[in-house]
């Protein structure tokens, strides 16, 4: 059992790297499930994407259920917007009507059903204000 949840999970990180470049692949999606089945499947390359200085602490407080932080939230929102509308006017019309709907779903379940998560730096400052110039 533990091969077959390796080779989806490769998959799935496979599937997530190369949904960086293209916008209508999710990257976050193929991450959280590359990082479920490694969980039952190769510590090793679990304790890689929950330790990865990039998304590690995302998915880890994913998998926590303490949620993400306003920031991915919002980026989340809008790179799904800016791909579902390109799509909804350069594809066919017959797709506009389900990808609204299917977007509109995903906006309120990031917005009202997943928690939002405060980052505090290690002098004590929210992610927030570390970003404020003097």
């Amino acid at each position: 059992m533990k091969i077959f949840f390796n080779i989806a999970g490769g998959l799935a990180l496979i599937l997530g790297i190369i949904g960086i470049a293209l916008p209508l692949l999710p990257t976050t999606p193929f991450l959280l499930l590359a990082a479920a089945c490694f969980l039952r499947g190769s510590a090793r390359m679990h304790r890689w994407m929950t330790q990865n200085p990039v998304f590690g602490r995302y998915l880890l407080d994913y998998q926590e259920k303490k949620g993400v932080t306003l920031r991915v939230k919002i980026v989340a929102i809008a790179m799904m917007w800016l791909s579902l509308l390109y799509s909804m006017f350069v594809f066919t019309p017959v797709l506009r009507i389900p990808l609204g709907l299917i977007g509109l779903g995903v906006t309120v379940y990031l917005i009202v059903g997943l928690k939002t998560v405060q980052r505090t730096t290690p002098q004590g400052s929210t992610e927030v204000n570390k970003k404020t110039r003097p």
